[in-house]
């Protein structure tokens, strides 16, 4: 299985997941089809399937021209709302592609319907993927936009069982600015000032800083560090939901008061990452 991750628009990430023995192919929200084909013609795949995390425009604004482009494409997702569905998925759903099994995992909160996909192939000494939109970032979360408290930190914890190795491919590029908001809740943190630190220098080389682990997630994100007393205290609450709340109010103020981001990893063609290494193949 190899992931190429696409930078598109002001600060999202579309991806393309290649199963590597059949040479077919599966997108994840796409945003910009022709960019999107460009790549798929130059890999030399079969592109069978888009899977969209939710109905958003920044995530799902391709779907029409790519179906239209690409007539019998198949667009899979759980939001009625997405644009060109053509199968509403239910949470648990298995989909297969080539030797690539796909778990369909419903993660509401930011919106509805939010679908996150977690990847891996059999007896594959590689580790398996996570496809996570804009329920987890890397060192962050989604605003919870159409959900509960309760159900954001239901979604959260399921994602969080998933096993430590898997690589976490989120929606959008605002690991720098997460990672600054978790030094203010928890300033005595040494993964998160040695993930900013690293950060930093990729924002100085204006290179993505996906995909991230869950294992490290768990060490440096505090949305999945809600039952850690550190951060309890900032928040001043105990119950792990209420401390995602306050989490997330927490988190908008600080967005307001600080400058816009400055968007990353602007490249015009894709980075390929393969999910057992650390930096992009070519």
């Amino acid at each position: 299985m190899k992931v190429k991750v696409i930078p598109v628009l002001e600060d999202n990430y579309m991806y393309l997941v290649i199963e590597e023995l059949t040479r077919e192919a599966v997108a994840v929200d796409v945003a910009v089809p022709k960019r999107l084909l460009e790549i798929v013609g130059r890999e030399g795949v079969s592109l069978t399937a888009v899977l969209t995390t939710h109905h958003h425009w920044d995530h799902a604004r391709g779907n029409p021209e790519l179906a239209r482009l690409r007539p019998g494409l198949a667009v899979l997702g759980a939001d009625e709302r997405i644009f060109s569905l053509t199968r509403r998925l239910a949470h648990g759903e298995e989909l297969r592609f080539g030797a690539i099994h796909v778990r369909c995992l419903l993660t509401p909160g930011h919106t509805a319907g939010h679908m996150s996909y977690f990847l891996w192939e059999d007896d594959c000494p590689d580790p398996p993927a996570l496809f996570s939109g804009d329920a987890l970032s890397v060192a962050g979360c989604g605003s919870c936009l159409e959900g509960s408290a309760q159900q954001m930190y239901q979604s959260l914890a399921e994602l969080g069982t998933l096993p430590p190795e898997t690589k976490v491919f989120c929606g959008h590029e605002h690991t720098l600015s997460n990672l600054e908001f978790a030094q203010k809740v928890e300033p005595c943190n040494d993964h998160v000032r040695a993930k900013l630190s690293w950060a930093k220098k990729r924002d100085e080389d204006d290179v993505p800083t996906v995909p991230s682990t869950l294992g490290e997630e768990r060490l440096y994100n505090p949305f999945l560090r809600v039952a850690e007393e550190p951060v309890r205290k900032f928040t001043g609450k105990a119950v792990p939901a209420d401390v995602l709340e306050a989490l997330c109010k927490e988190r908008a103020r600080f967005e307001q008061a600080g400058e816009p981001r400055q968007p990353q990893a602007r490249a015009l063609l894709a980075l390929q990452w393969g999910l057992l290494s650390a930096a992009p193949h070519d």
